[in-house]
């Protein structure tokens, strides 16, 4: 016949089990909620970064392409320009229907001893377009990087609601009839991934 004392020892120990079981399912449902949560705003924040990626990069597209036409008519002027040799008043005629971008690479062509072989291989010749072109790009750029790291984000947020729903596969396997020792050993382990994940948690970014 069981000692009555500890029949009461036991009962309270299947109690306290009870509630920390209890607790922890409540929680690590709350947890996991708010990180499949996560996982969606940070889901939507990607979708948002590639599609500001793609638009830039059209634009950036856009712009290359008016550099190379600009790129083209100052060729062409450049050749009649040259062509033109020995006409002086031709040869300013053309040179008042050079673009501002290619002007000033040809004065500083000039200015150098025309060591280059020609304005267009100057340095500081940029066809109109040319810098809006690098500068979308770069954009584009940006926004790819930072779309892939918001889908990593919600990468993480979605392996975190694994590790929860192994909290509660734990929990619920100590709730089943067994010796007090292995719901104990169950419940322990699911404390431990359950901390665990938590601190992960707190270290990932959140959006509200």
């Amino acid at each position: 016949m069981m000692d009555p004392q500890e029949t009461s020892s036991t009962d309270t120990e299947s109690a306290v089990t009870d509630f920390v079981a209890l607790l922890l399912l409540s929680v690590t449902a709350v947890l996991t909620a708010w990180c499949g949560f996560q996982s969606s705003k940070w889901g939507g924040e990607m979708s948002i970064a590639f599609s500001e990626a793609s638009s830039l990069r059209i634009q950036a597209t856009s712009a290359d392409s008016r550099a190379r036409d600009a790129r083209q008519y100052d060729l062409s002027i450049y050749i009649e320009w040259v062509l033109a040799d020995g006409d002086r008043k031709l040869r300013n005629y053309i040179e008042d229907r050079f673009t501002p971008e290619f002007k000033v690479a040809f004065e500083a062509w000039n200015a150098g001893g025309r060591t280059q072989p020609g304005p267009l291989a100057h340095p500081k010749y940029s066809p109109s377009g040319a810098a809006d072109a690098a500068r979308l790009d770069h954009l584009a750029d940006e926004k790819f990087q930072s779309a892939l790291e918001k889908n990593q984000q919600g990468d993480n947020y979605t392996l975190l609601t694994v590790a929860f729903a192994l909290v509660l596969f734990l929990t619920a396997l100590s709730q089943r009839k067994q010796a007090q020792t292995v719901k104990k050993a169950l419940l322990a382990l699911a404390v431990v991934v359950a901390v665990i994940s938590v601190v992960i948690m707190l270290t990932f970014p959140a959006l509200i």
